[in-house]
């Protein structure tokens, strides 16, 4: 394949998460996945190398030899390079992700934040397309990650769920990992997300939130209990594939050949 003309499937996209790794191969048309996603349990300890093994299992399951990747990568991301990792190992801080994962798949790989990635396809193919406000996109699992966008562009890195939150990093009272840690009901919890999203909102004044994550499924158990709140609030349209397409899409600009502005300015 010409990856100078990377068109309609023709990428892998894979997110990485604290809990989950899984891939598809993307539909740059539609904005979807191009098959059924495939996933693996993140390695504990999840170091580089071991993660690495992972991401390979799940690119080789499609059989896609000279397919472009993209991956996510939960925590900062400059040039390929994780400066942070909230929430796997250590280990991967300094790390070139790109060079690694390109060594150990064989062909070149395209790295970034996760929730930049779910932004970047919320905003193409999603529920922020067409705005051109402030918009930001919020992912809530294991951590929260945070996508901001000003004039339809990524301000990359943001990295929102470490803001304060009483006293703790607001993932780790907020996170969809901490409702099922503590048992929370979707009231005691959405009350949480209505005291984080207040606080995002004072900061930034968004004129849109989506929230996406796995969580983002059952919105309708815990929107309609935030109060509050001047800016609209909606649901992910992609859900929990949007990082997955998100990396499609950086993998396809990458590689010269997706006409998709967002993807293009994140890079």
């Amino acid at each position: 394949m010409n990856v100078s003309n990377v068109t309609g499937s023709n990428v892998i996209g894979v997110d990485i998460g604290g809990s989950g790794i899984k891939g598809a191969p993307v539909d740059l048309t539609g904005g979807g996945l191009a098959q059924e996603r495939f996933k693996v349990l993140t390695p504990q300890p999840s170091s580089p190398d071991a993660v690495a093994d992972r991401v390979r299992q799940v690119v080789d399951h499609f059989g896609w030899s000279d397919a472009p990747v993209g991956a996510t990568f939960p925590g900062v991301v400059v040039g390929g390079t994780a400066r942070t990792a909230a929430n796997v190992d250590k280990a991967w801080i300094g790390v070139d992700a790109a060079a690694l994962l390109g060594e150990r798949l064989g062909r070149p790989v395209t790295v970034l934040n996760d929730a930049d990635a779910a932004g970047m396809a919320e905003m193409t193919f999603g529920a922020g397309r067409g705005r051109t406000g402030t918009v930001i996109v919020l992912t809530f699992g294991t951590g929260i990650g945070s996508a901001l966008f000003s004039g339809g562009r990524l301000v990359p890195n943001t990295e929102l769920g470490h803001l304060e939150l009483k006293g703790h990093d607001a993932e780790k009272r907020a996170s969809s990992r901490a409702k099922e840690d503590e048992g929370l009901s979707w009231e005691r919890w959405a009350r949480r997300v209505q005291k984080y999203l207040a606080h995002v909102e004072a900061l930034f004044s968004p004129e849109l939130f989506v929230i996406g994550g796995g969580v983002s499924r059952k919105a309708d158990k815990f929107l309609p209990l935030i109060r509050g709140i001047s800016a609209e609030i909606v649901p992910a349209a992609l859900q929990n594939d949007a990082g997955i397409v998100g990396a499609g899409m950086a993998a396809a600009a990458a590689a010269g050949g997706a006409p998709v502005r967002a993807a293009a300015d994140a890079l």
